[in-house]
C-alpha cells in the first residue's frame, strides 16, 4: 500500500468491499475515526476560536480527513471541575456566554462520530444511562440491562427524558399521555426513558 507509505491514513482512503474487508481485519490504528481536540485561551472560546492560527491550522488538517475540531478551554473545565453542583456548574457556563463545556462538547462529538445514543432507565434507588449503536430495537437494548429482557420482551413504557423532565413525574407524564407503548421494532432513540416489560 503505497499510500501508507506516503503518510496517509487508512480512513482517508477509498476501498472496494473486498479491500475494506481485508483492511478492517488489519485493525490499523489510522483506519479509526478521530475528532482533533483543541485546548484554547478563555477569550478565544467565545467565538469558537475564529481568528486563532493554530485553531485554524487544525481545522485545515482535519477537513483533509473530514474529521471534526472541538474547541475547549482547559483551564475553564478545571475550573467547572472544582464546582459542587449542576446548577453552579450551569450559572459559571453562563457567565463565560456558553450553553455547554468543553467535556460535554467532546463527549456528544464522540458518541455520534461513533454511532451511539444513550436512554435512561430509572428506579427507586438509581438513574442509569445506557449506551447502545444508532439503530437498536428495544428488546436488544433491554439486553444491555439483562439477557432476559431480550428474551421475554412484551413492549417498552417509553418517554423523552425533556418531557419526563418538563412533568416531574412518571405518573404525572402517564396521567398527560406522555409515556408511549412501544414494542418490538420500536427503535430506541436518544434521550429515552424506558421501563421495560417482560416475562421469561
Amino acid at each position: 500500500m503505497v499510500t501508507l507509505e506516503d503518510g496517509k491514513c487508512v480512513r482517508t482512503m477509498d476501498f472496494n468491499d473486498d479491500q475494506k474487508s481485508f483492511v478492517d481485519s488489519l485493525n490499523l490504528l489510522t483506519s479509526k475515526p478521530v475528532i482533533y481536540a483543541t485546548n484554547v485561551s478563555e477569550d478565544d472560546l467565545a467565538d469558537e476560536a475564529e481568528n486563532n492560527q493554530y485553531v485554524n491550522t487544525v481545522r485545515e488538517f482535519a477537513a483533509t480527513e473530514a474529521a471534526e475540531v472541538v474547541v475547549v478551554c482547559a483551564q475553564i473545565e478545571a475550573e467547572i471541575s472544582e464546582l459542587d453542583t449542576e446548577e453552579e456548574k450551569k450559572e459559571f457556563l453562563e457567565t463565560l456566554g456558553l450553553e455547554q463545556s468543553g467535556l460535554d462538547k467532546l463527549i456528544k462529538s464522540s458518541y455520534a462520530l461513533l454511532g451511539l445514543v444513550s436512554y435512561l432507565t430509572a428506579g427507586p434507588q438509581e438513574v442509569r444511562a445506557w449506551t447502545i449503536k444508532v439503530g437498536t430495537k428495544a428488546p436488544a437494548a433491554g439486553g444491555k440491562i439483562h439477557s432476559d429482557i431480550e428474551r421475554g420482551f412484551i413492549r417498552a413504557e417509553t418517554i423523552s427524558f425533556e418531557d419526563l423532565a418538563q412533568v416531574g413525574t412518571m405518573s404525572a407524564a402517564k396521567e398527560k399521555g406522555l409515556v408511549r407503548l412501544e414494542g418490538k421494532e420500536y427503535i430506541v432513540k436518544d434521550g429515552d426513558v424506558i421501563l421495560f416489560r417482560f416475562n421469561v
